[in-house]
């Protein structure tokens, strides 16, 4: 039996599931950093993206539908390629690639949720609450990635000493 809410909670649960990839993508970031305050970075945003997850499953359990309370087998094969990657290369700008790329990720997803005109307003609003959140930390990311780079740059030959 299809509910009324079905569309919404199918939207709301692809997000659910991208947003717990995120969370345990963090988790395994600050797993990975040798670097303290990459480590205390990460954690806030997995512990951000977990209360995201949670709003997500509320709306859903409150549009009559079972919220999803796993990631996808896709971003688990991921983290574990990850994983190896940076054992092999040890570079901490290796991780924050990595989590950047998943910001890029989840921000597109939420975005194509915002655009979808059969989501009812009321939805939509939730997802642009959570937006805020995801936009927010892709925005720190992205600067983060871009900083390491910089960095990388004026160490590099590019600007000789």
């Amino acid at each position: 039996m299809t509910t009324p809410n079905h569309h919404d909670i199918h939207v709301l649960n692809s997000l659910i599931e991208t947003t717990i990839d995120s969370a345990d993508g963090y988790r395994e970031a600050a797993k990975e950093t040798d670097k303290p305050n990459y480590r205390t970075l990460f954690e806030a945003r997995s512990f951000e993206r977990q209360q995201v997850a949670a709003d997500l499953q509320g709306t859903v359990r409150n549009l009559g539908g079972e919220p999803e309370d796993d990631g996808t087998i896709l971003a688990k094969a991921h983290r574990a390629f990850l994983d190896i990657k940076h054992a092999l290369l040890r570079d901490e700008q290796a991780v924050v690639n990595s989590v950047e790329n998943g910001e890029d990720h989840i921000k597109g997803k939420f975005e194509q949720a915002l655009e979808d005109s059969d989501v009812s307003a009321t939805t939509r609003e939730t997802i642009r609450r959570a937006y805020t959140t995801v936009k927010d930390g892709h925005d720190q990311m992205r600067d983060l990635k871009h900083s390491l780079e910089g960095q990388k740059d004026a160490d590099g030959r590019l600007y000789p000493n």
